[in-house]
Order: C-alpha cells, then sequence, then structure tokens
C-alpha cells in the first residue's frame, strides 16, 4: 500500500474521531445542564408549595384558634395543596402536612383562645405547629454533596 494512502486515511481517521468526541462531548455537557436546570425548577417548584401552604395553614390555624365555625374553603385549599404534595415531594413531608391539617381541624373544635391563652401559647412555644413541616422541609433542600445528574 502506499505510504500517501496510509497517511491520507490516518489523518481522515483521526479528523473523523476528534469531530464525533467533540459533538458527543457538547451533547453530553449540554445533557447534564438541561438536566441541572430541570431539578432547580422542581426544587423552585416545592419551594413555592411549601411557601403557599405554610402561609394557608398559619392563617386557618389562626383563624381556628379564634373562632368555632370551620372555614371549609381554607381547609379544602389546604387538602388541595397536600394532594400536590403527594405527587411532588417526599412522604415525610406529606405526614407532617398531614398532621398540621389534622391540628387545625382539632383548634376548631376547642374553645377560642382568649389573648391571654395565645400568649401563653407562644411563652410555651405551642403555637409553632409549623416546626416539624419547615424542619423536614429544609432536609429535604439541604445539598447532600455532589449531584449525579
Amino acid at each position: 500500500m502506499n505510504p500517501a494512502i496510509v497517511s491520507a486515511l490516518a489523518a481522515l481517521a483521526g479528523a473523523a474521531i476528534g469531530g464525533l468526541t467533540s459533538v458527543f462531548g457538547s451533547w453530553l455537557a449540554q445533557q447534564v445542564q438541561a438536566r441541572a436546570q430541570l431539578f432547580a425548577q422542581y426544587q423552585l417548584r416545592r419551594a413555592e408549595l411549601y411557601k403557599e401552604f405554610m402561609d394557608e395553614a398559619a392563617k386557618t390555624y389562626i383563624d381556628a384558634l379564634q373562632h368555632d365555625k370551620a372555614d371549609v374553603p381554607a381547609l379544602v385549599g389546604l387538602y388541595a395543596k397536600i394532594s400536590r404534595m403527594r405527587v411532588l415531594c417526599s412522604t415525610r413531608i406529606v405526614e407532617c402536612a398531614d398532621q398540621i391539617a389534622k391540628k387545625i381541624i382539632d383548634a376548631y373544635q376547642e374553645p377560642n383562645k382568649t389573648f391571654a391563652e395565645l400568649r401563653e401559647m407562644i411563652d410555651s412555644g405551642s403555637i409553632d405547629f409549623l416546626r416539624d413541616f419547615s424542619e423536614a422541609c429544609r432536609t429535604e433542600h439541604e445539598p447532600r454533596g455532589p449531584t449525579r445528574f
């Protein structure tokens, strides 16, 4: 075989391999970037759901402490958010949210709280009914080291 042909074939093969490597590397980098972006959007969506749930639960809880008649639309809204959490979140988050909803319903069945009783609840820390839920949310969002996409 002619040495010039061998040399030309080697150059063409090297260029083809180099080109394919470059294309594969670009594709792989794009895939990793797309997954990272999807993961960030997923995290943001869950964080927004947690925020909405905590805001609505706090408003409904204070209503429950002050009134005997349940705010049914607010309770339905809470359970709708819990159902969304079942799709997006861990079992621990959903269990904590369920406990909050049960505590709110129980609060409607208790006698209305006076300002002095609310002050006692603040001093004892019993008014912080979102603590377990918020800690579970924080634990779920803490970085766990290098994430593989």
